[in-house]
């Protein structure tokens, strides 16, 4: 994954390049492997580069044979080895997984982004057209802002991140996921359709769990596609859990075929293969994992069982509640989010990116998505029906690039770590977002705990000849939100430091421009004026969401699963 900052049709372009450059810097830290750009007619494309799939050549901005498109992308294109195959007679000029958007668009043009399987954001500027086109995977697992100003009406100016922005645009919005942008109409249209998409159409069909096993399975194995040493990121719950067992396994069988296997010196380099014939996408023959937490954290504990059990090489680390205060205002400038359950959960994500970067690790695979696609968060105990449900469910994906997609690309890439994640690959969502909801319920009374048929499905009590994918304690283990999982007193020691920062007679007097958004906790005042004073531009607040569950279901205001009534509650599998 990398940075891209875009300028479309600015007035002053050739002037407006050292700008451009020194604007893109402020993203560095996603792409800290080699800087590009290309300025044609009026519009200039910078690319901050962080390289996993094609080290040797696939710098950016990348251009056509015949410099008519230059392509910018911030992602990892799954399908690429497939979609080159498709364009044999297009001259490719590096080994990048990115390549094949160029052939794609020239044959798909606005709907080249519906045959990339894969997390992405990139711009291409068509010179001969002066046409620029902008797209995000359909779930927003990458970030992308898209920016414009009354002083320049005609620019559009795109960036991976806010800060980019700030400087010129006095309107800024985060590009919706699944949608293209094509300045010729000058519109956003969504081109990732599914049926599920529709939040009032409540599906009917029997869970599969043979589907979802193997559908999970292919998930992972795809996004195993690395050059570079990678890991996972390992709280020990079911989620995380599950992801780092089915990965350990594939690193093992790839390894395994690898050594056997003979390949051309093309197929070597597209396949990550040494010329020994050793998958060097691991850059090591064990799958590494990695956790954190204050010490003695129930997610510290719960994964080291998960690291033993798997056989990965586990690195553990810890932080103290003070490291963690201290690291807020970079947690929030990194983040650009105000969001209470974003900045809890972010902190020690944020912290533990910084020491798997240090060990030489490049990308991690990570489990977000999972709570939302099966309605795994503990208030979902309390949904009145199971269209109810559902419908919550589907809001809760939709909104993932608001809330834990942001957070997960964002806390990674402050140091130029990728997190991949295969909870929200298509297939397994158009699989797993079409289950009857009645299959999905949390229903004590029937021992049926959150992400009952997840749990089942990776169940190989019945199946002697399979080999059991986590331990039975981990594989039931009830779900605790990564805030609280890093150990309960990290959440009350921020309410503690909101507490003394803020006093009464600022709380009851809150900001005139904030409007209707007005922090109801001290912890969301005090997150909230830090983000102001890094972010002082009125729309910069305007890209944020705030996760909170639902009131009308009775729900506790604080995001923390301890707060939900069925916390702490066991039940039989």
């Amino acid at each position: 994954m990398c940075g891209i900052f875009a300028a479309f049709r600015h007035p002053e372009v050739q002037a407006y390049k050292p700008k451009a450059l020194q604007l893109s810097k402020r993203i560095r830290h996603r792409g800290p492997d080699w800087s590009g750009n290309v300025v044609q007619n009026s519009t200039i494309l910078v690319h901050e580069r962080l390289a996993i799939v094609g080290l040797d050549s696939g710098a950016q901005p990348i251009t056509s044979e015949d410099g008519n498109f230059s392509l910018a992308v911030n992602g990892e294109i799954y399908n690429h080895i497939q979609l080159r195959e498709q364009f044999p007679d297009y001259k490719y000029k590096t080994l990048s997984d990115c390549e094949p958007i160029i052939p794609l668009f020239e044959k798909y043009d606005v709907d080249a982004p519906k045959y990339l399987d894969g997390m992405f954001a990139w711009c291409l500027y068509d010179a001969k057209n002066d046409r620029i086109i902008a797209a995000r995977d359909p779930i927003g697992i990458t970030t992308l802002y898209m920016g414009r100003s009354s002083a320049s009406p005609k620019t559009v100016w795109f960036s991976s991140e806010l800060k980019c922005l700030t400087d010129d645009c006095d309107e800024i919005v985060a590009f919706p996921p699944g949608h293209v942008y094509d300045s010729e109409t000058d519109k956003l249209t969504r081109y990732f359709t599914p049926d599920w998409l529709d939040e009032t159409r409540i599906p009917t069909t029997p869970v599969d769990l043979k589907a979802i096993r193997e559908s999970l399975e292919k998930a992972v194995r795809k996004r195993l596609m690395a050059e570079v040493p990678y890991g996972v990121l390992l709280s020990g719950g079911l989620d995380s859990s599950l992801i780092a067992s089915i990965a350990a396994r594939e690193t093992e069988k790839a390894n395994a075929e690898l050594d056997a296997a003979k390949y051309d010196e093309d197929t070597k380099h597209l396949a990550g293969v040494d010329d020994q014939g050793h998958l060097h996408a691991a850059g090591w023959s064990r799958l590494h994992s990695f956790a954190i937490g204050l010490p003695n954290a129930p997610d510290l504990q719960a994964a080291r069982k998960v690291a033993k059990f798997i056989g990965s090489i586990h690195h553990e680390h810890t932080f103290t509640l003070q490291e963690g205060l201290d690291a807020l205002d970079d947690v929030i400038y990194h983040l650009e989010t105000y969001d209470v359950t974003t900045i809890r959960a972010s902190t020690p994500m944020f912290l533990l990116s910084r020491k798997i970067k240090a060990q030489g690790v490049k990308m991690v695979l990570s489990g977000e998505g999972s709570d939302e696609i099966f309605g795994g968060y503990l208030y979902f105990a309390q949904a009145p029906s199971a269209a109810e449900f559902h419908t919550e469910s589907v809001k809760r994906v939709k909104n993932l690039h608001l809330a834990d997609c942001l957070r997960a690309n964002k806390s990674t890439m402050a140091w130029g770590l990728e997190a991949r994640v295969p909870f929200l690959d298509k297939e397994f969502l158009q699989l797993c977002m079409n289950i009857d909801p009645n299959d999905k319920m949390i229903k004590p009374a029937e021992g049926k705990i959150e992400k009952y048929i997840l749990r089942k499905a990776f169940d190989t009590t019945d199946e002697p000849d399979v080999k059991p994918y986590l331990p039975e304690e981990i594989l039931w283990r009830q779900k605790e939100q990564f805030s609280d999982g890093v150990g309960y007193s990290w959440i009350d020691g921020l309410k503690d430091a909101a507490e003394n920062a803020i006093s009464d007679e600022q709380f009851a007097q809150p900001k005139s421009e904030w409007g209707d958004d007005i922090p109801t906790t001290k912890e969301a005042y005090w997150y909230r004026l830090k983000f102001d004073a890094l972010f002082p531009q009125k729309t910069a607040a305007s890209t944020v969401m705030r996760w909170i569950p639902k009131a009308d279901w009775g729900c506790a205001e604080d995001p923390s699963g301890r707060y939900a009534k069925i916390h702490e509650q066991h039940v039989e599998k």
